[in-house]
């Protein structure tokens, strides 16, 4: 059976894309680096991961605040032997292209279109080899103020990234005044074009929605059934929700597929893991697609609809003995030259950057970072891919001032976290737990955003012999109920504190884009230092599997 989430984690907005028996994947990063995460698979059900396609520092700059910044909506498509990516990188000078021969690597750099203003820009190429951009813009009124936001088109001279002829809009929505008709997709069937959106929001009431046409140009006659899937209408108790940014691909048997983004609710209606990749199948009928036929919602299962392709499951512990990181550890904002991470031997070492973990969100600008970039955030991290986990590191680290730290985090975007960490406190060697949690007013995208955060010491606990050896940090993560513990040297875990709450530092909270991110850091928070910390391992074990229902 194949299994929903089939991509499970922080792995937002797919869009896919089929080259002879293989699929292609791509999703969305924001504020991580390296950005946008690519898989492989061969039946729909099993994906592996093959890489980043923004993995250079010259190709991608992005500062380390998680709420609504960075890299959105990626679409993947393959065209005379090319495969191209569009996006926007909302953090620097908006869309761009990039390609590549092969999917795994290397990608060009960046191409900006400056010319294509708005944000999701799609990639569509006719059977005359003509390619065509869609995006969202704001269509001006009459009084020349911003009207409704609208999905446009525009043709693409490949030879120069830019856009050519004129740049009709195509259609505003479903609904009359749709919210945030976005994430457009295009494609050509039975000589059709179908136009693929997301409207409704990214969040509870999000929804796909389809319209066609008999000219790439419009006008566009929204199907009478939209929309064609939305878990809108299930109510705040139904487990998966967000459904929307859906994208098609047709299968060599003629059978035709989506993915989309969704999430699952832990303990409540709390989206721990952020938005995820789900599945559904598609139908065709009366020239209109059927998602998910027979029930309209995303199920739990399904048959795999290709004989299945096994993936090995990824390792659990990470013993640091290999030349660099694994692809699955993460960066918040692109990492300084040179690193402050060092890998091999069983040890990941850290160097204490000046940036404290939780740090002044300034408001969003939109256009080229400044050279003069703020301090890079010393943290790796891994998406929590399950809702109750385990994680685990050996932290060999004393702090040599009170300012020094280091530990594990759980992030769900930047100032809401749970940390434990060691560090120093009236020059004694402590560990403890700490909760940081942020209060806003608007977004940092929008005027009149101010920010208010708050860190807590939960527990603290002196380490015996003045902290000499390396201590053992856990974190147990049980849907929303978590627990902290430490071991000296040796010696037996000890509960430092027990059925911490989850829900404090929960999407619904912190209103960003970034599932939950757990990892090792170290900071010399706003300090200079020399001093390292190093972990001795790490460890990732889920459990309690989730289950619908």
């Amino acid at each position: 059976m194949l299994r929903n989430p089939v991509i499970p984690g922080f792995y937002p907005d797919p869009s896919i894309c089929r080259v002879g028996e293989d699929y292609y994947l791509a999703n969305s990063s924001f504020s991580l680096f390296p950005g946008i995460p690519l898989w492989h698979s061969r039946d729909l059900a099993h994906w592996a991961p093959i890489g980043c396609a923004l993995d250079r520092r010259s190709q991608l700059r992005v500062e380390p605040e998680s709420l609504v910044a960075g890299l959105m909506a990626p679409t993947l498509r393959h065209h005379a032997g090319t495969f191209h990516l569009v996006g926007t990188n909302f953090s620097d000078r908006g869309n761009f292209i990039v390609t590549a021969k092969d999917p795994r690597g290397p990608w060009s750099e960046p191409h900006w279109l400056p010319d294509f203003p708005g944000i999701d820009p799609s990639l569509f190429f006719d059977d005359d080899g003509r390619a065509y951009l869609t995006g969202t813009r704001r269509d001006p009124k009459p009084d020349g103020s911003p009207g409704p936001q609208v999905i446009w088109l525009s043709e693409l001279d490949l030879a120069t990234f830019r856009c050519v002829g004129p740049a009709p809009t195509l259609w505003g929505g479903a609904l009359v005044d749709a919210a945030t008709p976005e994430g457009p997709h295009l494609y050509k069937k039975d000589g059709w074009y179908y136009l693929l959106i997301a409207e409704g929001g990214t969040e509870h009431f999000h929804a796909v929605t389809v319209a066609r046409s008999r000219r790439v140009d419009g006008p566009y006659e929204g199907y009478a059934g939209n929309p064609v899937l939305t878990h809108r209408h299930l109510g705040r108790d139904y487990p998966f929700c967000n459904i929307g940014h859906a994208d098609l691909v047709e299968a060599p048997d003629g059978s035709w597929h989506a993915v989309m983004l969704g999430s699952r609710l832990i303990g409540g209606y709390h989206k721990t893991l952020g938005r995820e990749t789900f599945y559904v199948p598609v139908a065709w009928e009366d020239g209109w697609p059927v998602f998910s036929p027979g029930t309209g919602r995303v199920e739990a299962e399904y048959p795999d609809p290709l004989p299945p392709v096994p993936v090995p499951a990824a390792p659990v512990r990470d013993a640091f003995d290999g030349p660099g990181l694994g692809p699955d550890w993460t960066f918040f904002g692109t990492p300084p030259e040179p690193p402050f991470h060092r890998v091999g031997g069983g040890r990941l070492e850290l160097d204490l950057l000046p940036r404290p973990l939780c740090a002044p969100i300034p408001p969003m600008r939109h256009g080229p970072p400044p050279e003069a970039r703020p301090p890079a955030l010393a943290a790796v991290l891994v998406r929590q891919r399950a809702p109750s986990c385990r994680v685990a590191a050996r932290l060999d680290f004393r702090a040599a001032t009170g300012a020094e730290a280091a530990g594990l985090v759980v992030m769900q975007a930047m100032n809401h976290q749970y940390r434990l960490e060691r560090g120093s406190t009236d020059g004694r060697q402590v560990v403890r737990v700490v909760l940081a949690t942020t209060a806003f007013t608007g977004y940092p995208h929008l005027p009149g955003f101010t920010h208010e955060t708050t860190e807590t010491v939960l527990a603290s606990a002196p380490l015996a012999d003045g902290g000499a050896g390396p201590v053992a940090l856990e974190i147990d993560l049980r849907g929303q109920d978590f627990a902290f513990r430490y071991a000296e040297g040796d010696g037996p875990l000890r509960t430092l504190l027990a059925h911490a709450d989850g829900r404090l530092i929960q999407p619904e909270k912190v209103g960003g884009m970034v599932g939950t991110m757990i990892g090792p850091y170290a900071t010399a928070n706003g300090t200079a230092s020399a001093n390292r910390a190093a972990f001795l391992g790490f460890d990732l074990e889920e459990g309690d599997a989730w289950t619908l229902g």
